[in-house]
């Protein structure tokens, strides 16, 4: 993968998820290591919110230890996705698994007052943006194109597994190991990971490439330019922003439908709230095991579709099982977004830029959700729960159709350029990550 070049038809993959894995090592590993290493991060998570909540007492000071952790880093995704195109992507990863295995480490042994906990959640939470794409970056690099389909699937239904299971072990160890001993737990986690890691293949910078020419922030900055300037890459990074805008207070909303309009009790509210994640299980399995019928483009405008949709029917869901039922279909949307949007920038980015793409994407949509949640407490607040649902459906349907119409565009554009631009002489080759 040296080019821009999209491959419209989605390049049916010839394996399973577990095949997949059976058959590629490396893939394997990295696998492994993702999965080790998102399980550690939710470990600690649920860890550090008991302990915040037991010192401190204050609902404000367990909301800011979530914005340092997940909002403040999307704000350097520009940053820290252009580190992935600077250097070597195993050196990359496992710096960023030793730095948030030391500051976790940090963290256990000192327990230390509340800012100076902030102050060390912030560079742990950075050093996991760094890592996210990277990560995402070095699949390409280890599986052949035919199979991204197939490996992305994977991916994903492999980091929502360790997502799902960090918070249950935190349950299971909390009563015997307290705070400091699970935080111990996530700090080798983060060192298992980055041993695994060790053992891929060098997977070095591209020859030809910008980056590492100038200063970071120049590198930055043409990833930012890139990304704006190419219309593919554009309208996949602001569709899927503009999908998570509208649709991203679900999270708050879901609480309130089962809580206020249906009175529901504490376990139909898990079930609410656990239905997506039961969708995304599935939608992976499937596109794991079958792969894509349709083309990438055509799964992703599906993906955005069917989240949308599905928070539209949730606002007019008459039972809490209706709910349920309408959140897991949700969940299957959200599965074919992660998949799709993965795979066609994996083929239409250069190698070279394709760590600042991932970068600026996972940035962009931490932005989203933040603002999701801003505005769908204003709007839960003058309004109710169904009601929130209902718009944030229909926005991030209306979304979907804009981003469908656009896509298709930029898709013709491209498609009608490549011929004459194979009868230019090409530049030399660049070295790819696979060779």
């Amino acid at each position: 993968m040296t080019g821009p070049a999209i491959d419209a038809d989605g390049g049916q993959p010839t394996h399973g998820g577990i095949r997949l894995l059976r058959q590629n090592p490396a893939f394997r590993t990295l696998w492994s290591a993702r999965v080790i290493s998102y399980a550690g991060d939710s470990l600690s998570l649920v860890a550090l919110i008991f302990h915040v909540a037991d010192s401190t007492g204050q609902a404000f000071a367990i909301a800011v230890l979530l914005l340092v952790g997940d909002f403040a880093p999307a704000l350097l995704g520009p940053l820290t996705g252009a580190l992935s195109d600077r250097f070597d992507l195993r050196r990359v990863m496992i710096t960023a698994e030793l730095v948030q295995g030391g500051m976790v480490l940090l963290i256990a042994v000192l327990l230390p007052p509340l800012p100076v906990l902030l102050a060390l959640v912030a560079v742990r939470a950075i050093a996991g943006q760094v890592f996210q794409p990277a990560s995402r970056a070095a699949v390409p690099a280890l599986v052949p194109d035919r199979h991204l389909e197939a490996a992305n699937s994977t991916v994903g239904f492999g980091t929502n597994g360790g997502e799902a299971i960090g918070p249950l072990l935190a349950a299971a160890l909390f009563p015997l190991m307290g705070v400091r001993g699970v935080l111990l737990v996530d700090a080798v986690s983060f060192l298992l990971s980055a041993v695994l890691l060790a053992t891929l293949p060098r997977m070095p910078v591209p020859a030809g490439g910008d980056a590492g020419q100038g200063s970071l922030l120049r590198d930055a900055r043409a990833g930012l330019g890139y990304l704006w300037s190419t219309p593919v890459v554009r309208v996949v990074a602001l569709g899927f922003c503009a999908v998570v805008a509208f649709n991203g207070v679900d999270d708050v909303a879901l609480v309130l439908l089962a809580t206020k309009t249906f009175d529901a009790e504490g376990s139909a509210v898990g079930l609410l709230l656990g239905a997506v994640g039961v969708g995304l299980f599935v939608g992976y399995l499937l596109l794991s095991r079958y792969g894509m019928r349709v083309s990438t483009a055509g799964l992703l405008i599906a993906g955005f579709a069917i989240s949308s949709v599905g928070n539209l029917l949730t606002g007019l869901a008459w039972a809490v099982g209706a709910a349920i039922v309408m959140q897991a279909v949700r969940g299957l949307g959200i599965a074919a977004m992660d998949v799709a949007s993965s795979t066609l920038l994996q083929r239409a980015v250069p190698e070279a830029m394709l760590g600042r793409v991932f970068g600026n994407l996972y940035g962009a949509i931490g932005i989203a959700a933040a603002l999701s949640y801003l505005g769908g407490a204003l709007l839960l607040d003058a309004t109710s729960p169904p009601t929130t649902l209902l718009v944030a459906g229909a926005g991030g349907t209306l979304a979907t159709a804009v981003t469908a119409w656009a896509l298709r565009r930029g898709l013709n554009r491209s498609a009608g350029s490549a011929e004459p631009e194979q009868r230019k002489q090409p530049p030399p080759a660049a070295v790819s990550r696979q060779g």
